[in-house]
């Protein structure tokens, strides 16, 4: 009887990791973009799936729809082994979240591409751990103002949320934040070249960004 009960709970697991996959590959930019904006963005700006290209190719109601929907498959995903009563410790969340991580990133329906999984990412926070995922979002934010770069965000957030993740003293939490850490500075290689070239390209607010753009004075 035990072994039917376990082999049960296999079976259920399995079949709601596929379940946290499909979420995740869900392509919020391409389906936003193709259904309201008859424009698919992986063909313009940088040709990422992801909020910031979103932004940037079918303006701000579209960036935010995108964003809303990323964080959303990501909390959905990582929640389902408690909305499906599994009985799993609490840090299972953080399993389901990363297939759906890895489902956004290697989207099954968009031939194994897509995005860099900030969003996604900050999903599974938001369903792990509320707080935490208002410190991330915080750090996320205040960063993005000081450098007007999303990515410059991202991978700085990312080592810093790392950091104060050892404050929580939740071994998986810090090992899901480090592994993320790793994972986002692989995925914004590009981004690192165009940092160091001087050619990132920069949200339209922010203190660098006005500082870029500050008038000059007139020379004597």
């Amino acid at each position: 009887m035990n072994a039917i009960i376990l082999g049960g709970l296999t079976l259920k697991i399995a079949v709601l990791v596929i379940l946290a996959y499909l979420l995740g590959s869900f392509p919020s930019g391409v389906i936003v973009g193709k259904i309201f904006y008859h424009r698919d963005i992986r063909q313009f700006g940088s040709g990422n799936i992801g909020t910031t290209n979103t932004f940037r190719v079918l303006g701000r109601p579209a960036g935010l729809l995108v964003l809303a929907l990323d964080i959303l498959k990501g909390t959905v995903a990582a929640s389902l082994p408690v909305w499906f009563g599994l009985g799993l410790p609490h840090y299972a969340i953080l399993a389901f979240g990363v297939a759906a991580i890895l489902g956004h990133s290697f989207s099954i329906f968009i031939k194994f591409a897509g995005g860099k999984a900030v969003a996604t990412s900050a999903g599974v926070l938001l369903a792990y751990n509320p707080s935490f995922f208002v410190i991330a979002a915080s750090t996320f934010v205040i960063i993005m103002l000081l450098s007007s770069m999303v990515s410059v965000a991202s991978m700085l957030g990312m080592i810093l949320i790392t950091l104060f993740s050892l404050f929580y003293r939740d071994p998986f939490l810090t090992a899901l934040a480090a592994a993320l850490t790793i994972f986002i500075f692989i995925r914004h290689r590009e981004n690192i070249k165009r940092i160091r070239q001087g050619t990132e390209n920069l949200v339209p607010f922010g203190w660098y960004y006005h500082h870029q753009h500050k008038p000059k004075p007139p020379k004597q």
